[in-house]
């Protein structure tokens, strides 16, 4: 990079358009969407999708819901006529779907143009050329006045090859490339001379194709060359704008909003932004914005695994994991905030179904686009408290007190630090199984465990504990209750001063059957320590989780076994 780049790069001319009103705008509704995955989209592709690849390409778009989608450039090679040919011969254009070509002003390639199309029972003719001063000065060496000729002349041998196939219904766009940098004035006195040749009507339009084939400014300029556009047109009413970005700038998909909210009709563009150099805009974003705000985008991208899958089996091109909506990652959430925040979200969410959505850090319900909550909240050394309680909650029903939440969150994080991996669903309630239910042997109960009831309505529990296998420990214990009563016998039989000051329990279901899930948090000196136990009892569960605190606490060091 050059220290002043001011002396090598001229910055672009804004028209300032001061009647403007798209800013006090907003998209209320879908726009006319055409897919150029196969055309735009393709010849960008190192490796040109084959027959196959397009076949599925096009069957994807027809369920995506595209109605218009542009197949490919027919005259340019035999390949892209005969996938022309194989649609229409085939019969596998839907009734409501129109596909659309593109051809270059000369008469042999519109020719083949329309034998490509023969047949067709409704086609749109896509023709071109550039009017910037660029490629007049660089690239033709043509005058103004030769540019608008060749643009008429183009849509006069398109007129006139169309009259030949009355059988098809035809629609004609015109595209005056690199629109974004062609003065106004001249873009719509070119675009004017085509309208006079194909005399659209309200009934027939006229589809005026109006490009940032390279995108030369911000967005908003790209809106006010619409709008001056739109106000500026004879025959509004005739002809239908549509705006085809390129992501030049990194700006497509805001030029193209900008764009709607100035008038535009019509969106070109290509799923997850495939196409030349940087791409065309991303139809997958800009629908699925409008989405999010409550608009029916009349696209359907609710099995978007499948889509991204397709996609990328027919451009070998992999969809980055951090795509707006569809990337792998866009839903996920390592960080520990963040999965608090969004596990609360979900919560209210659940409890209050009719509510409009508002989940933190989601702007979308993952569910719309056939994404599982369990790739919401995924663990790795950044994650917190929220992330691990969220995936135990959901995919084992294990539902840790907030306390329990703290304590076992720092035993993840420590599993994820040393292993270096993210922690699965699976990985994680192996942890908190293992720490909480099993290998938990120094103090077991023999069984049975006698507890009764005495005169004064207290549990009363006749206890033999088993230390390490074979010493045997006999104890007595009374309490309010099962709890106290182990607790007091625990207390007895080792003189170590243990309490539970905290205890939870929630049912589980476990396949065709349920169970109980019970948490103690104990004291021990001056520290606490949780205990967890599962069984189809929820005495039993709850004797489980005393014991289970009472064993942790001897694994930590909190509690020493007398030898």
């Amino acid at each position: 990079m050059i220290k002043n780049p001011q002396t090598k790069y001229e910055r672009f001319q804004v028209p300032n358009y001061k009647n403007r009103t798209w800013p006090d705008n907003e998209i209320e509704k879908a726009p006319r969407w055409l897919s150029s995955d196969l055309r735009d989209g393709n010849q960008s592709l190192v490796e040109p999708m084959s027959v196959e690849q397009k076949i599925r390409m096009f069957d994807l778009l027809l369920e995506c819901g595209f109605k218009e989608i542009e197949v490919g450039f027919p005259s340019a090679s035999d390949t892209e006529f005969n996938f022309v040919r194989k649609l229409i011969d085939e019969n596998r254009i839907p009734e409501d779907v129109t596909i659309q070509v593109l051809t270059q002003s000369r008469q042999d390639l519109i020719e083949r143009t329309f034998e490509a199309l023969k047949g067709c029972k409704t086609a749109i003719i896509h023709s071109y050329n550039a009017t910037s001063p660029t490629f007049r000065r660089v690239v033709f060496n043509m005058e103004m006045d030769e540019v608008k000729a060749l643009a008429v002349k183009g849509a006069t041998l398109i007129k006139a090859e169309a009259e030949k196939y009355p059988e098809t219904d035809w629609f004609f766009e015109y595209s005056p490339e690199v629109f974004c940098d062609t003065e106004l004035p001249f873009a719509l006195e070119v675009c004017e001379a085509v309208i006079d040749v194909y005399q659209p009507t309200p009934e027939k339009p006229l589809i005026l194709n109006l490009p940032a084939t390279i995108e030369v400014a911000t967005p908003n300029v790209y809106a006010d060359q619409i709008e001056w556009f739109c106000d500026h047109i004879s025959c509004r009413d005739s002809v239908v704008i549509s705006a085809h970005v390129h992501n030049d700038r990194g700006c497509a998909v805001a030029a193209t909003e900008l764009a709607l909210m100035a008038g535009a009709d019509r969106v070109e563009g290509c799923l997850f932004g495939h196409g030349e150099r940087t791409g065309n805009v991303d139809l997958v974003t800009v629908a699925m914005n409008m989405y999010s705000q409550g608009i029916d985008p009349q696209l359907d991208f609710s099995k978007m695994n499948t889509i991204v899958r397709e996609v990328e089996h027919c451009t070998d091109i992999k969809v980055h994991p951090r795509h707006p909506y569809a990337g792998e990652l866009v839903f996920t959430a390592f960080s520990g905030s963040h999965q608090d925040a969004i596990r609360k979200g979900l919560a209210i969410m659940k409890a209050n179904p009719e509510q409009k959505w508002s989940v933190p850090y989601l702007p979308i319900d993952p569910f719309d686009v056939g994404r599982s909550y369990e790739a919401v909240i995924r663990v790795n050394s950044q994650s917190g408290k929220g992330g691990v309680a969220y995936l135990l909650e959901e995919d084992h029903g294990i539902e840790m007190p907030r306390r329990l939440q703290i304590e076992f969150s720092r035993i993840a994080q420590y599993h994820a630090d040393s292993e270096g991996v993210e922690l699965t669903s699976q990985r994680i309630f192996d942890i908190f199984e293992r720490e909480y239910f099993k290998d938990l042997n120094d103090v077991v109960i023999k069984q049975p465990l006698e507890l009764k009831e005495d005169a004064d309505g207290n549990a009363c529990a006749d206890v033999t504990f088993i230390v390490r296998g074979d010493k045997e420990v006999t104890a007595h214990g009374r309490g309010n209750g099962p709890i106290a009563a182990l607790v007091s016998a625990l207390n007895s039989g080792f003189n170590k001063g243990v309490d539970v000051i905290d205890y939870n329990e929630h049912a589980r279901s476990t396949g065709s059957e349920a169970e109980a899930v019970a948490y103690v948090e104990m004291q021990v000196g001056a520290k606490t320590i949780f205990g967890a136990g599962a069984h189809s009892n929820t005495s039993r569960s709850s004797i489980q989780a005393v014991m289970s605190a009472f064993n942790r606490a001897i694994k930590k060091g909190l509690i020493e076994l007398d030898a």
